[in-house]
């Protein structure tokens, strides 16, 4: 009797070779994304400083995903533990990073402190706005195939994952933006603290997705592939925000308030339920107290 022996994983080396390839390109890629830049908006460096501040956040998602190749635990209450971190670095960048500065740049545009609070607020809620408009319009669940002849549990806990990673990667939007409108406002070092705090809830933000996918049956180098391509669009969004608020100062009130806006929307619509829906309230609520202290610390001690 013949006997097949099952082939051996892929040691962790390998898949570490493979992702380094995989880093290789997406630098290459990078560094000719720059010098596109570079040459269309000569003169403007904000705009390419947005783009090296979105590269870093990208690349702390991207470190995130990386102990998913030597090992695949990770418990639920350390996830909701990490949302919560997120979250609260996320809040504290919204008040300290986007909005404080937002309602200064309108003051100092010739507006009253009514109608700086009023330009401001009414960007807030046009953020939240476009961002509730995106999560439900956007086919996000059509992408999901393949589920036919699986059984009921487990398609609702893929449907259910592979959601939660599509609203992760529509949260980086607002924070790739965020960073972009930060850097327009020619504050380098505002701009920098924010840059740092949100690439420091990246790492773990790139570690939850990996894991989540590793836990509904991919490889770990399919995870850790795709955890670092939810990245990616924030050195897209922003270089798009510096651009866009580059055209007008005018627009860069609206632009704080927007990028703060659609933060604020994605931590209580997205990243504090999924936090809580485990049962691990205590846990995450003291992630997000930490969080929030961090980015604070971080933000007033370098602006």
């Amino acid at each position: 009797m013949t006997t097949h022996d099952t082939p051996p994983p892929p040691s962790s080396i390998g898949l570490l070779r493979k992702l380094i390839g995989i880093l290789i390109a997406l630098g290459g890629l990078f560094v000719l994304a720059h010098g596109l830049i570079e040459a269309l908006w000569e003169g403007q460096p904000h705009i390419q400083q947005a783009l090296i501040g979105g590269g870093v956040a990208a690349a702390a998602t991207a470190l995130g995903t990386v102990p998913v190749l030597f090992s695949q635990q990770l418990s639920e209450r350390l996830q909701d533990t990490l949302f919560g971190f997120g979250a609260g670095v996320m809040l504290a960048a919204s008040a300290f990073s986007l909005v404080i500065p937002g309602l200064d740049a309108a003051e100092a545009q010739g507006a009253g402190r009514w109608g700086a609070s009023l330009t401001v607020g009414g960007a807030i809620l046009l953020g939240a706005a476009l961002l509730l408009l995106m999560e439900r319009y956007l086919p996000h669940e059509h992408f999901i195939k393949g589920l036919e002849g699986v059984p009921a549990h487990t398609r609702s806990r893929i449907r259910r994952t592979w959601l939660f990673i599509f609203a992760i990667a529509l949260h980086n939007l607002p924070e790739g933006l965020a960073i972009g409108v930060a850097y327009a406002a020619t504050d380098p070092v505002r701009a920098g603290a924010l840059t740092t705090g949100i690439s420091i809830q990246d790492i773990p933000e790139g570690l939850v997705v990996a894991v989540a996918l590793v836990s509904i049956g991919y490889s770990r180098l399919t995870a850790v592939t795709l955890g670092i391509l939810s990245g990616l669009v924030e050195p897209m969004a922003a270089v798009i925000g510096a651009a866009v608020v580059s055209f007008s100062s005018a627009l860069l009130p609206w632009g704080l308030g927007l990028a703060a806006g659609a933060m604020l929307f994605v931590i209580s619509h997205e990243i504090i339920p999924e936090s809580h829906r485990k049962g691990h309230e205590v846990f995450a609520t003291a992630g997000l107290m930490v969080g929030f202290v961090i980015m604070m610390v971080l933000d007033t001690a370098l602006g």
